[in-house]
């Protein structure tokens, strides 16, 4: 299993589905800045926004367990094999993310309970 470099391209506000829907003073989102790093292993990085993480995790898992060699779906969706472009699911204020296999490998801290 490989580690994977998660990068925050862009946080972003839907102005106008803010208006008609949004809470009042809703902002792009406050937990996440553009150009934060953090290294994905078998579990959420440190830090990293818990909803953001259920959006995103199986292409985390499909990253860290060698899909790295292919292009995601077919070849249709990104060009460069081991990169995926993800965002979280918040329809007002999504944060675009940037996935990104390395060959570093993840080194589990804890003994599995059986």
């Amino acid at each position: 299993m490989k580690k994977v470099k998660i990068t925050v391209l862009k946080t972003t506000l839907d102005r106008e589905l803010a208006k008609e829907y949004g809470a009042e003073g809703l902002t792009a989102c406050p937990m996440l800045m553009k150009g934060q790093v953090f290294y994905a292993e078998y579990a959420k990085p440190d830090g990293f926004c818990d909803e953001a993480w259920k959006a995103i995790y199986q292409y985390v898992f499909a990253l860290s367990h060698g899909a790295d060699k292919e292009l995601f779906y077919y070849g249709d969706w990104i060009r460069k094999p081991g990169v995926a472009i993800c965002s979280c699911n918040d329809g007002l204020r999504p944060v675009i993310f940037k996935l990104e296999a390395t060959d570093e490998d993840s080194q589990v801290d804890y003994i599995p309970v059986r």
